[in-house]
């Protein structure tokens, strides 16, 4: 499946929700979902009643989209978490929160999801001391994420960390904003992800 190219905006209005794919625009007056909260399309202020499977496939569409992964992606990261022990949506969100360009996300050194794959994949981004360049990589306990010396003086990267004050660094993560490192100090726990999912219609949708 090739990746989406179109309005990231466009997907926060089919969802109804803010998905933070745009950065700084999702905390201004220009985000899209609070200009116009209704799905695209001519449609959009008329659609009826939802079924269940309609429920299930837009929760799974809404954190696939969230995170930035292609539906071959998502599913096997959904088959990774059903093996593992505990509750399998719970595993799911935190294989998903583990992710190194997420991580670089949470901490702030990108505005987006999308600007952290980015900075990983150009090897801006560093786990205990070595380049990393793939955004699937998944850090563990006591990991240190940091930005490489010779990136550290990116305009965009140093933007990105002065407004890490717009949203909260979960307490999984310690962030040292003037070293531009974060500590990963445990595995995050589902009451620190702050937005709206529903993890178990994705399992009752792949569990059809």
């Amino acid at each position: 499946m090739a990746r989406y190219r179109g309005s990231v905006c466009r997907l926060c209005r089919r969802e109804v929700q803010k998905l933070y794919l745009k950065g700084d625009r999702c905390f201004s007056d220009k985000c899209a979902v609070e200009r116009r909260a209704f799905p695209p399309g001519q449609h959009g202020q008329r659609r009826g009643k939802t079924s269940d499977y309609g429920l299930q496939l837009r929760e799974k569409q809404k954190v696939r989209r969230m995170y930035g992964l292609a539906e071959n992606q998502f599913k096997l990261t959904y088959k990774r978490a059903a093996r593992m022990r505990g509750v399998t949506g719970h595993n799911l969100l935190m294989l998903l929160e583990l992710r190194l360009d997420n991580v670089a996300y949470r901490l702030g050194f990108a505005g987006s999801r999308a600007q952290a794959r980015h900075w990983v994949r150009h090897g801006h981004i560093t786990i205990n001391g070595q380049r990393v360049d793939i955004p699937s990589a998944r850090v563990k306990p006591g990991d240190v994420v940091a930005v490489k010396d010779g990136s550290r003086e990116i305009a965009q990267l140093k933007q990105s960390l002065e407004a890490v004050a717009r949203r909260t660094v979960p307490g999984w993560l310690e962030l040292e904003a003037d070293k531009f490192r974060g500590t990963v100090k445990a595995l995050p726990s589902r009451e620190e992800l702050t937005i709206p999912m529903q993890e178990q219609l994705i399992v009752e949708l792949y569990s059809r």
